[in-house]
């Protein structure tokens, strides 16, 4: 009886060191099941690499770089990958390989890189579409010697900075029909990059030329290294119901300049290049009140030339498509903020109207919205041409209507038909007022 009992008590340990086991195993299983890595997006862009880990629950990770050969290792805790790594660095220039291992309820990354970078981690909580993501940015750390670029040379072409709306992780508003906004506004802004390039005069510069993002301030910087004369920026609009409809554009507001031109006069010895002309004067001179006089001539400026474009680009898009807005739209856009630059931010239409989604995502009447702004840029830049640009010698001139003056006379006095001269005045009658402002072509 006593060896029975012995041997009922030791086989009741053994249970229950057995239980303990699994339940420990369990309860282990269970803890590095309780996060997961569902998928990777790799977004390479011309001067970094953005990859983004979406994640079930906010992620607990770390992070540390290895040299000989370059590596960048991530230590996600209780976390498993789901996701095939196999070919996700397949069309990426900074990222070699990407391999992972698990080791004591951790997955570790390791990516395997071309060659050293800037590196920048956070993680992002849920927005939109999105769950929980944690994001590394590698950067090209010979960026800054790539900024400093050679100065303009062909004085005679007007460069236009075209800069369409979002991209790569930013897929900005969605259609009812699935629709991105970064894919309508790239093809537009590439048909409108054709026009642009085949117009003697003008040159355009593509600030995102694929499904890349670029950060707010990087946009107006390349803008500015590229010695973007103009700059404009294309969107598609979005509300919460399918109603509203239309194109508008947009300038920067007048407050939002005042503010960005005070903080780089506080410290105008470093950031003189980003006060237009006269920012040699500005960074030399002791004496703040010229700086800040010849700081906001130089917005007063680039104000008036974005509201004289905005202005002929509602002209152009009124042929085309509806208006949502009929004037220029003062905006507290980023992409507008810098004071140097003329810029105007267009909207399209409404990619959640669903009649315009569609017409967004057709290419006849994505060329016609890119040939509406480039007629819009172009017809103003003709009437109000750079000095020394090639459209200062074909564009066209002014001339005020004096006593005895004849739409005939002019026409026989600049050597141009009167049905030219009607029509690029929109003229509807041959008669003409005493002061009246008549667009007379330059002969080249």
């Amino acid at each position: 009886m006593y060896h029975r009992v012995i041997l009922a008590i030791e086989k009741l340990r053994v249970f229950s060191l057995l239980a303990v086991i699994t339940l420990s195993s369990l309860y282990s299983v269970n803890a590095f099941a309780a996060n997961s890595i569902d998928g990777i997006r790799v977004w390479p862009a011309p001067e970094n690499t953005r990859i983004v880990f979406d994640v079930k629950q906010k992620p607990e990770y770390k992070y540390f770089t290895l040299s000989k050969p370059n590596r960048l290792v991530i230590d996600f805790t209780n976390t498993k990958n789901t996701v095939a790594l196999k070919n996700l660095a397949a069309n990426d220039p900074r990222v070699k390989l990407f391999r992972s291992s698990v080791n004591k309820g951790k997955t570790r990354l390791v990516l395997e890189l071309a060659q050293s970078y800037q590196l920048t981690v956070f993680p992002l909580a849920p927005a939109g579409q999105y769950g929980h993501r944690l994001v590394l940015d590698l950067y090209d750390k010979n960026r800054a010697g790539k900024a400093k670029s050679k100065p303009k040379s062909n004085i005679g072409d007007i460069i236009i900075g075209i800069d369409a709306g979002h991209g790569g992780e930013d897929p900005g508003s969605i259609g009812g029909k699935g629709t991105y906004e970064k894919r309508v506004t790239l093809a537009i802004a590439k048909k409108l990059q054709k026009l642009i390039n085949k117009e003697k005069g003008m040159k355009a510069v593509m600030i995102r030329s694929g499904d890349y993002a670029v950060a707010i301030n990087r946009r107006t910087s390349l803008a500015r290294e590229k010695h973007v004369d103009f700059f404009v920026s294309i969107h598609a609009d979005a509300f919460y119901t399918p109603g509203p409809s239309g194109a508008s554009v947009w300038v920067v507001t007048k407050r939002r300049a005042e503010s960005e031109l005070a903080k780089w006069l506080a410290n105008r010895e470093k950031k003189s290049e980003l006060l237009g002309g006269g920012g040699g004067v500005i960074k030399n001179t002791s004496d703040s009140h010229l700086a800040l006089a010849l700081a906001d001539m130089s917005k007063e400026h680039s104000l008036g030339v974005s509201f004289g474009v905005a202005n002929n680009v509602i002209k152009e898009l009124k042929k085309i498509t509806k208006m949502h807005k009929k004037t220029p739209q003062n905006g507290n856009f980023g992409v507008l903020k810098s004071s140097d630059i003329p810029s105007i931010l267009v909207e399209t239409g409404f990619i959640s109207n669903h009649r315009e989604e569609k017409n967004l995502t057709w290419s006849k009447h994505q060329q016609r919205l890119a040939d509406a702004i480039h007629k819009g840029i172009k017809n103003h830049f003709l009437a109000h041409p750079l000095t020394g640009s090639y459209f200062a010698s074909v564009g066209y001139k002014k001339h005020k209507v004096r006593s005895g003056e004849s739409l005939s006379v002019l026409a026989k006095r600049y050597n141009i038909s009167m049905s030219k001269l009607k029509s690029i005045n929109n003229l509807k009658s041959n008669s003409l007022q005493i002061g009246q402002t008549l667009k007379i072509p330059r002969t080249g």
